[in-house]
């Protein structure tokens, strides 16, 4: 069990220095090359409801992804963890900027008092984030469980995405009974479906 979380972090020490070595236009160009693939992505454009998230460093930045969304006429929601019993609800956003509030970290998160609880079982797709990930759909996140939890609650109809630089790519995530795979990656190169 140690050796797998040491072997993890060696995983995101890795991601996070080839990133850190690359000039931000190269970073924000290949972000640009994972939207356009997932705005054309079949499951994507028909979904009516999308959980999104807001990104952590290290993450694909959803920044632009939220914006376009809420332009569209997608139910965008956004998951707000909460201490208790790790608990997480998920909020409809409307108008990302002033649905949103500083969280902890300095990440925003939604505002209960200006946004709607849905349940878990509308959503139709969900974009995971992650820090790296393989091919057989294996993701590597900040550490926490929290979106390892939300796989496991969501509809077995729900597609499960995550998006990627190909240098978030990895041989193989080492993954624990509680770790949880996505279906499918979108990279600035390709998408990838789960072997």
């Amino acid at each position: 069990m140690e050796d797998l979380k040491v072997k993890k972090q060696e995983i995101r020490t890795q991601v996070e220095e080839k990133l850190g070595a690359m000039p931000q236009q190269e970073i924000t160009e290949k972000y640009d090359l994972i939207e356009e693939q997932l705005f054309d992505f079949a499951n994507f454009r028909e979904a009516e409801v999308t959980l999104l998230y807001i990104n952590h460093p290290n993450e694909v930045d959803t920044a632009n992804i939220l914006k376009r969304c809420s332009e569209s006429t997608k139910d965008i929601l956004l998951p707000l963890f909460t201490g208790e019993n790790n608990g997480t609800k998920l909020y409809k956003i409307t108008d990302i900027k002033k649905d949103l509030k500083l969280g902890p970290g300095n990440i925003l998160e939604p505002d209960p008092k200006r946004c709607k609880a849905v349940s878990i079982d509308d959503v139709d797709i969900a974009i995971i984030p992650g820090i790296a990930f393989d091919e057989k759909g294996g993701r590597l996140g900040i550490g926490d469980g929290r979106y390892d939890r939300i796989i496991s609650k969501l509809p077995i109809t729900a597609r499960k995405v995550a998006c990627a630089t190909e240098d978030q790519m990895t041989q193989l995530i080492p993954m624990e009974a509680h770790d949880k795979y996505v279906d499918i990656i979108i990279t600035d190169k390709r998408i990838i479906y789960k072997i």
